[in-house]
């Protein structure tokens, strides 16, 4: 049984450097296999190739041997990683922190390795989202669909922000493709950090707009948006469909419902597909691929869960 302290760090060094794709967790597992054979401390020189460009040894094949003996036998990657430019650095930065485990008298390599392979059957597990994309259906039926799977898996797992976290980084998304080539800075952030308790304006701000992005309009919402009207600020807050009229009546009651734009997600996000592809059809496709692709990107840059990604089925 893996000591608690060992178990806690881990998962601690695995969040703060987002190792939950296919080339970092092939990384892991390999340095991982060659401490167990090598023994630590680990010098990370060692493991340079000759033209010190690459993880020696590492490849798709070691990686996928390793799994392997755990029964696992899906692909992880061809590559194992050995390509990526960030693989070197992912490499140090475990050798350093393999090594201080040792130093603490906490590096037990087997169940770290398990560790990891565990890691690894969860990446599996985890199964990304799905815009099913028909031209024949309204892009706000579309849109609507795809935040009703989130909510569904949001009730499977209790406690869990599926919904919210996929709702701001699609808005981010398409903030981006809405600034592009105009030199405004759109600020992101993980959805987990809320703007209400913070500093922040909202949660994003574009020149003197306040967007706040919202699943459950709350009266601390309101209350941001209030200092928002003080500060000379417009806020805007994009809800889903059947909480715009919780919006409205919290507005009501805080007597500035005429000054705050209330717009349903599903319409503010297929308003801007179709400004954006100039209502052409072929470039409506392309649009949508790219807002996904760009939601995509925020996720792997924001989010340490790779179930938030979106793929485009039919």
């Amino acid at each position: 049984m893996m000591n608690q302290e060992l178990e806690r760090r881990l998962l601690a060094y695995s969040l703060e450097h987002k190792l939950n794709n296919k080339g970092a967790l092939s990384v892991m597992l390999h340095v991982t296999r060659v401490a167990r054979n090598e023994g630590l401390p680990l010098d990370a020189n060692s493991l340079l190739t000759g033209e010190e460009g690459q993880v020696r040894g590492l490849s798709g094949p070691i990686v996928q041997a390793i799994l392997g003996e755990y029964n696992v036998t899906k692909k992880l990657s061809s590559e194992g990683g050995r390509t990526s430019r960030g693989s070197l650095a992912k490499m140090q930065r475990y050798v350093r922190f393999l090594n201080q485990l040792y130093e603490d008298d906490l590096a037990d390599l087997p169940l770290i390795e398990q560790w990891w392979v565990n890691q690894v059957m969860d990446f599996f597990a985890s199964k990304p989202f799905i815009l099913r994309y028909d031209v024949s259906r309204t892009l706000y039926s579309i849109i609507r669909d795809l935040l009703e799977q989130a909510l569904t898996r949001q009730k499977s797992n209790p406690g869990t922000t599926y919904i919210g976290t996929v709702l701001q980084h699609l808005v981010g998304a398409k903030l981006e493709l809405a600034f592009a080539g105009k030199n405004i800075e759109i600020l992101h952030h993980g959805a987990s950090v809320a703007d209400a308790p913070t500093a922040r304006s909202g949660d994003f701000l574009i020149k003197r707009t306040a967007i706040h992005v919202t699943t459950h309009p709350t009266l601390a919402l309101m209350e941001k948006c209030k200092e928002n009207l003080a500060t000379g600020l417009k806020p805007i807050i994009v809800t889903i469909h059947n909480q715009v009229k919780t919006a409205e009546v919290l507005t009501e009651a805080e007597a500035i419902f005429d000054r705050v734009e209330i717009l349903p997600a599903e319409q503010f996000l297929a308003a801007n597909v179709y400004e954006l592809s100039g209502f052409d059809e072929i470039e409506r496709d392309a649009t949508v691929e790219q807002l996904i692709r760009v939601y995509n990107g925020l996720i792997d840059q924001y989010e340490t869960d790779p179930s938030l990604h979106i793929n485009i089925g039919k």
